[in-house]
C-alpha cells in the first residue's frame, strides 16, 4: 500500500482542525497522490480524510504507545513515498527515518516539550508550523497557514435587543474563558441587560479543578450565558454579533478567528500568541491577554463601531490573501516545489485537470 505522500494522523483528545487536514485537501486539490494513516478512533484527521473520500488506512490501535509502535512497523514496511507526520507522536515513533515532513499546530514552550521535538525532527526533510509566532519559538521551522473555508451563515438581524457575543472554544483556562467571564462581569455593571454570551465548542479541561472553576464561573452569570455545544459554526456564527478569542498563553492557530474573518463576523483577539498575527497589523480589536477590563473596553468600541464595514471587509481580504484555501494551495505547491516534492520533482505543484474539475 503505497501513495506519494503518506500522512501519518496524531491522536488528540477532541477538536479536528489542525495543520495536517489542510495539507491532506491540499495536497489532493493539487492532484498529489495521498494516504492517510492512523489510529481506528481519536483522529479528527482520520475522520476528516474520510468525510473527504482520501484513502485511509486504520492500525490497529488508538492507545498511543501502541499506535507509536504499529506506525514505526508499518512504515518500515511501506517506506515509499514522503512520510508527513501530524504532531509529536508520529514524528518522534519515526525519529531517524527520512524523507520526512514534521507538522506542529504549535510550538508551544516548554523544555520537555522542546527536546522531544528536537528527537523528532533529526533527519526530517522540513518542519512546518501555521504561524510566524511558531516559527520563532522553534528554530529552521517554516510557516504554512492552514486554509480555512468561508460559510454562508443564516443571519440573524442585529436588532435592539443585547450585544450577544461569541465564543467559539474549546473551553478552558488557557484559551481565556475565565477572563472572559470576568469580563462579562464588568460589563454587566455598565449595561446590566446589554449584552449575552453564547459559547460553543469543546472543553479542555486540564484537571477536575479547572472544571469546578469554570463551570462556576459561568454559572455565577446566570441568563447571560447560554451553552450551545454542539451548533455548527455556521449557525452558530450567524447567531453571534461579534465573536471574541481572549487566549491568554499561546495556543494552537485559531480557527475561530479565521472563520470569522473569512465569514463577515467582526472578532476581538486578545494580544497571546499568534493571534495579532492571525488577524493582521491594522486590526482595529486587540486586547491584552488575561486583562477583562481591557477587554471589555475593546469589546465595547467593537459593538459602537458595528456594523463596522470597513474592518469586516479588511479582515475578508486578509482571509483571501493568507488563509483562503486558493492561497493555501498556492503555499503548499510552493513548499513541494522547494522541497523537490511537486509532481514534476521541482517547482511548484500545479492541480491537475481532475483535481479543478
Amino acid at each position: 500500500m503505497t501513495a506519494r505522500h503518506v500522512i501519518a494522523a496524531g491522536i488528540r483528545r477532541g477538536g479536528g482542525e489542525g495543520l495536517m487536514a489542510s495539507v491532506a485537501e491540499g495536497l489532493s486539490a493539487l492532484g498529489e497522490d495521498v494516504l492517510v494513516v492512523g489510529p481506528p478512533e481519536r483522529s479528527p484527521l482520520v475522520a476528516r480524510a474520510s468525510a473527504l473520500g482520501l484513502p485511509v488506512h486504520t492500525l490497529a490501535s488508538a492507545h498511543p504507545a501502541q499506535y507509536a509502535l504499529d506506525l514505526l512497523r508499518w512504515r518500515r514496511a511501506n517506506p515509499d513515498g514522503v512520510l508527513w507526520c501530524e504532531g509529536t507522536l508520529p514524528a518522534l515513533a519515526t525519529a531517524g527515518m527520512q524523507r520526512r515532513v514534521l507538522a506542529f499546530d504549535t510550538a508551544a514552550p516548554g523544555p520537555l516539550k522542546s527536546v522531544r521535538r528536537a528527537a523528532a525532527r533529526a533527519r526530517a526533510l522540513a518542519t512546518i508550523v501555521p504561524s510566524a509566532a511558531d516559527a520563532e519559538r522553534l528554530r529552521d521551522a517554516r510557516v504554512l497557514a492552514p486554509s480555512v473555508p468561508a460559510l454562508e451563515l443564516a443571519r440573524h438581524g442585529r436588532g435592539a435587543g443585547p450585544l450577544r457575543i461569541g465564543f467559539m472554544g474549546p473551553v478552558s483556562e488557557r484559551d481565556g474563558v475565565l477572563v472572559l467571564a470576568d469580563t462579562l462581569r464588568e460589563l454587566r455593571r455598565w449595561a446590566p441587560e446589554g449584552y449575552r454570551l453564547r459559547i460553543t465548542g469543546p472543553t479542555r479541561y486540564a484537571d477536575a479543578r479547572e472544571r469546578v472553576v469554570v463551570e462556576g464561573r459561568l454559572r455565577s452569570l446566570g441568563a447571560m450565558v447560554q451553552s450551545v455545544h454542539n451548533m455548527p459554526a455556521d449557525e452558530f456564527l450567524g447567531s453571534v454579533d461579534l465573536l471574541v478569542c481572549p487566549a491568554v498563553q499561546p495556543r494552537g492557530f485559531c480557527f475561530p478567528a479565521v472563520t470569522a474573518m473569512a465569514s463577515g463576523v467582526p472578532v476581538v483577539v486578545s494580544d497571546a500568541g499568534s493571534l495579532p498575527e492571525v488577524v493582521g497589523p491594522d486590526h482595529p480589536w486587540v486586547a491584552r491577554a488575561g486583562d477583562p477590563g481591557h477587554l471589555a473596553e475593546v469589546i465595547t468600541a467593537a459593538a459602537a463601531a458595528l456594523p463596522a464595514y470597513d474592518a469586516v471587509a479588511a479582515a475578508r481580504r486578509r482571509w483571501e490573501a493568507a488563509y483562503s484555501p486558493e492561497a493555501g494551495r498556492k503555499a503548499l505547491g510552493a513548499l513541494l516545489g522547494s522541497l523537490g516534492l511537486g509532481q514534476t520533482g521541482s517547482g511548484a505543484s500545479e492541480p491537475s485537470a481532475a483535481a479543478g474539475a
